[in-house]
């Protein structure tokens, strides 16, 4: 068995959806180096129940903080990093001592930003900085899979939240499009409620009657299974969106000008569209859920 492939990227959820191509290009490329993604706990174990790396670790568990400073290295991490010839870390790239310790634990390191500096894809930029291990193109641009078996129901899911207000589509514009999609169809509606969601699903609650299911702070895989087995998604540049689109949901997806380009799913299941604010755009959201649920 070959020596290991180390994957830094304590990213949020999003972020680190946007590298599922570029991992599977290095399982592709690599078959027999295990990988192992050091990151965010609960990321890494919804990478490990998507079968996405065989194992993950929490980077805060692994001591590797102590990169960015002078302090000797923890005997633990010298024994961890021991396991592998390759690291790539897409996270500290601005920090030369970070680089230089980091270059020293493995054979071969590549430490590259997260996100690229033009209007690149971040999921084809990060393919990109694989290019000197064979990683060229993408792999499997295909539905991530849970072991376990999938809710027995076809709801659409709707997650009016996202990780800044500048980035929320008004409750009042989910509202309607929920109101008119269901207007012909007996389609349950589940309202998810992440962390700092509670406001924004509030707002879309007060808008509908009947209000639907709410489904607050479920565990990634908890919440991974619901959106696989949903009929539709709607929602906004959140990470519960690049979720929703790597488990294959038929998703439309609201971005803000400034982001669409640059952080749209992978998936081929995704409608990205971009925000207007204009009095159409209730209309043309509206088509495209139809269409995905008519399909």
């Amino acid at each position: 068995m070959e020596s290991g492939i180390l994957i830094i990227h304590p990213g949020a959820l999003g972020d680190v959806l946007q590298a599922v191509p570029a991992l599977r290009g290095l399982r592709a490329t690599s078959p027999r180096a295990p990988l192992v993604f050091a990151g965010q706990p609960r990321i890494g174990r919804l990478l490990v129940a998507l079968d996405v790396v065989p194992e993950a670790r929490g980077f805060d568990s692994l001591g590797l903080d102590t990169l960015f400073t002078e302090e000797p290295l923890p005997e633990a991490l010298t024994r961890f990093a021991a396991r592998f010839d390759r690291i790539v870390s897409w996270f500290g790239s601005r920090e030369p001592l970070y680089r230089t310790r980091l270059a020293a634990l493995a054979r071969e390191t590549i430490v590259a930003p997260p996100g690229p500096g033009d209007e690149t894809p971040v999921w084809r930029h990060l393919i990109a900085t694989l290019s000197p291990w064979g990683v060229t193109t993408p792999h499997l641009l295909t539905p991530l899979r849970l072991a376990a078996p999938l809710p027995p129901r076809a709801p659409l899911v709707v997650h009016p939240g996202s990780g800044g207000v500048w980035k929320q589509w008004p409750a009042e514009r989910f509202a309607d499009v929920i109101r008119a999609v269901t207007a012909h169809r007996a389609l349950p509606v589940i309202i998810h409620q992440g962390p700092a969601d509670a406001a924004a699903a509030d707002a879309l609650a007060a808008r509908l009657d009947p209000v639907g299911e709410r489904l607050v702070e479920p565990e990634l895989p908890a919440l991974a299974a619901t959106l696989a087995s949903a009929r539709a998604y709607l929602g906004g540049d959140s990470g519960v969106s690049h979720l929703a689109a790597a488990m294959g949901a038929p998703s439309v997806i609201l971005f803000p000008p400034a982001t669409r380009q640059r952080w749209a799913p992978w998936s081929p299941t995704a409608v990205p569209l971009t925000m207007t604010g204009g009095p159409e755009e209730v209309a043309w959201v509206t088509r495209e859920v139809e269409r995905l649920l008519d399909e």
